[in-house]
C-alpha cells in the first residue's frame, strides 16, 4: 500500500503545483484514473488537504505577521492585491477529489471513508470562505457539466461545514463499513477512525468559535464538542508523510539557497524575544535561526530587509526548527488549539476557573509539542506574567498565547480578525495600501477570467466577512 501512496503523492505534486491551470482541467485529463480505489482517493484527499493548509498558511502568515517579505513594499506585506489563483485552483482540485471519494464511498457503503471525506471537505471549504467570503460550492464540483458555477453565500456555507461534520460524526461511528481505512494511505491519521472522529469534533468547535463577534455564538455547543475532541498531543491532526521535503522545511531550505523566503516578522519575534513582554519564550530557539549577532531579530512587514539577506542579519524559519525541520509535521488541528478554544468559550460562558486551567494547559501542550524542555516550560508557565490566577484570566492573555501556539496555521488569521488585531504592538505594515488591517482577499484572476458574471463585488480588502461584523 505504501507504494500506491507514493504513486498518488507523486501525481498530486505533479498536478497540484503546476500553477494557474483551471481546476476543471483536472477532471478532463484522460491520463487520470477514472475509477480509482477508495484508499487511493484517501491518500489523495488527505495529502491534498494537508498541502492546502500549508498553502493557506503561507498566504495568511504575512497578514498575521508571522512572516515578512524580504523586499520593501512586498505586495503580501502591504495589502496590495495578490493573485492567489494557484491556491484557489489547488483547493478546488482537492475538493473535487474529495467529492469523488464521497460519492464512491456512498455507493460502496464505505462509511468510514465517507466520514473522512466529509471532514476533509468541511476543512477545505471553511478555509476558502474564511479567506474569500462567498465562493462556489453547491454546483461548483460538477466538472465540465458546469463551468460557470454560482457563488454561495458565506452564512449558508458555514452551515454546510457544520452539516458535513455532523454527518461525518455519524459515519465515523458506524460499525458496518464495507472497507477499513488503510493506514498507509491516510497520511493524516494513519487509518484511525477514532482519531478522525476526534478531529471532526475539534473542527466543529473551531468553526463554532469563529462566530465569537456575533449573536449566534454558542459557548455551550463549543464546550460540548470539545468534550468529544482531543485529550492530548497524540491526537493532533497533522500531515505526516511527504514526497520530498515537508512544506515548511522546503521553505527554510530554499532560504539557505538564497531563494529568500521564510523570514520571520518583527511582530512574532518581538512577542517571544523579550521585547514586547519581559519574559523570553523558550519556543523561539525551536523555531527561528539565530542571527550573526547571537540574538533573534525579525523583519518589519513592508520595510524589507536591513542587511544583504545573505549574512544572517535577520532570523528565518530554521532548517532544524520544529515547524521547518526535515520531515517536520504539518499541523492541521492540535490539542493545544482546542485548549485555547476551551479557554475562550469558558470565559465567555462565565467560568473563569475552567478558562484559566485550559489556557495554561494550552501553553504546556504547545511547548511539549515543539520540544521545549520541561524545566524551561515550567519556568515560563509559572512566571507571574503567565500564571495570573483565575481572577485575572483575560481574552488578551488567551489570544496572545494562542497566537504563539498557532504559528503558520491559517486559522490564526481568523483569530486575528476576531480579535481585531489587538496583539501588543501589532501595527500596520510600512507603506500599507489601505488605512486599516486586512480582512479578506480578492477573488483570483483564474475565476474572474471565466466566471466574472457570477463573482460578488468586493468593496476592498478591508471588507469584513460575515462572522467578522
Amino acid at each position: 500500500m505504501k507504494k500506491l501512496l507514493y504513486i498518488f503523492l507523486a501525481a498530486i505534486l505533479t498536478g497540484g503545483l503546476t500553477g494557474c491551470k483551471k481546476y476543471l482541467d483536472k477532471l478532463d485529463n484522460p491520463n487520470l484514473v477514472t475509477d480509482p480505489p477508495l484508499n487511493g482517493l484517501l491518500a489523495q484527499g488527505t495529502y491534498r488537504t494537508g498541502y492546502s493548509v500549508f498553502e493557506m498558511g503561507d498566504i495568511t502568515s504575512y497578514y498575521v505577521q508571522y512572516l515578512a517579505g524580504n523586499t520593501k513594499g512586498s505586495d503580501a506585506d502591504v495589502y496590495n492585491p495578490v493573485d492567489y489563483s494557484s491556491t484557489w485552483s489547488d483547493s478546488y482540485a482537492s475538493m473535487m477529489n474529495i467529492k469523488q471519494m464521497i460519492l464512491k464511498a456512498q455507493t460502496d457503503r464505505a462509511w468510514l471513508h465517507l466520514g473522512v471525506g466529509q471532514v476533509l471537505m468541511a476543512l477545505n471549504l471553511n478555509m476558502l470562505i474564511n479567506t474569500f467570503g462567498d465562493v462556489p460550492y453547491s454546483n461548483a464540483l460538477e466538472g465540465k457539466n458546469n463551468i460557470i458555477p454560482t457563488f454561495d453565500k458565506q452564512q449558508a456555507l458555514h452551515d454546510t461545514c457544520q452539516a458535513l461534520l455532523d454527518a461525518a460524526i455519524t459515519n465515523l461511528q458506524r460499525t458496518d463499513a464495507s472497507l477499513k481505512l488503510d493506514a498507509g494511505s491516510d497520511v493524516i491519521h494513519t487509518g484511525d477512525a477514532a482519531a478522525w472522529l476526534k478531529s471532526a469534533y475539534a473542527l466543529k468547535a473551531r468553526f463554532l468559535n469563529q462566530w465569537s463577534k456575533t449573536s449566534s455564538y454558542n459557548a455551550t455547543g463549543i464546550l460540548t464538542a470539545l468534550g468529544n475532541a482531543y485529550t492530548s498531543n497524540a491526537d493532533d491532526a497533522a500531515l505526516l508523510s511527504f514526497n520530498g521535503r515537508s512544506p515548511w522545511n522546503g521553505v527554510a531550505y530554499n532560504n539557505t539557497q538564497l531563494d529568500l523566503d521564510g523570514w520571520l516578522s518583527t511582530q512574532i519575534v518581538n512577542a517571544m524575544n523579550g521585547t514586547n513582554y519581559p519574559l523570553k519564550d523558550p519556543r523561539l530557539p525551536r523555531i527561528a535561526s539565530i542571527t550573526k549577532y547571537g540574538d533573534y531579530r525579525g523583519t518589519q512587514n513592508g520595510a524589507g530587509r536591513i542587511g544583504t539577506g545573505t549574512n544572517q542579519e535577520e532570523s528565518y524559519l530554521s532548517v532544524t526548527g520544529f515547524y521547518s525541520a526535515t520531515n517536520a509535521p504539518l499541523l492541521i488541528v492540535t490539542y493545544a488549539e482546542t485548549k485555547f478554544i476551551e479557554a475562550e468559550a469558558a470565559l465567555r460562558s462565565g467560568d473563569p476557573g475552567r478558562a484559566y486551567d485550559a489556557y495554561l494547559d494550552g501553553i504546556r501542550a504547545n511547548m511539549d509539542k515543539v520540544g521545549v524542555a520541561a524545566a524551561d516550560r515550567d519556568a515560563y508557565v509559572n512566571d507571574p506574567g503567565i500564571s495570573v490566577g483565575k481572577a485575572n484570566i483575560s481574552f488578551d492573555l488567551i489570544f496572545k498565547e494562542k497566537y504563539l501556539a498557532m504559528l503558520l496555521n491559517p486559522a490564526a488569521w481568523v483569530d486575528a480578525r476576531r480579535y481585531d488585531y489587538k496583539y501588543k504592538n501589532f501595527s500596520l505594515p510600512v507603506g500599507a495600501a489601505i488605512p486599516t488591517f486586512i480582512r479578506r482577499l480578492n477573488y483570483p484572476t483564474i475565476e474572474i477570467s471565466r466566471n466574472a458574471s457570477n463573482i460578488p463585488p468586493v468593496k476592498g480588502l478591508d471588507e469584513k466577512l460575515v462572522w467578522d461584523q
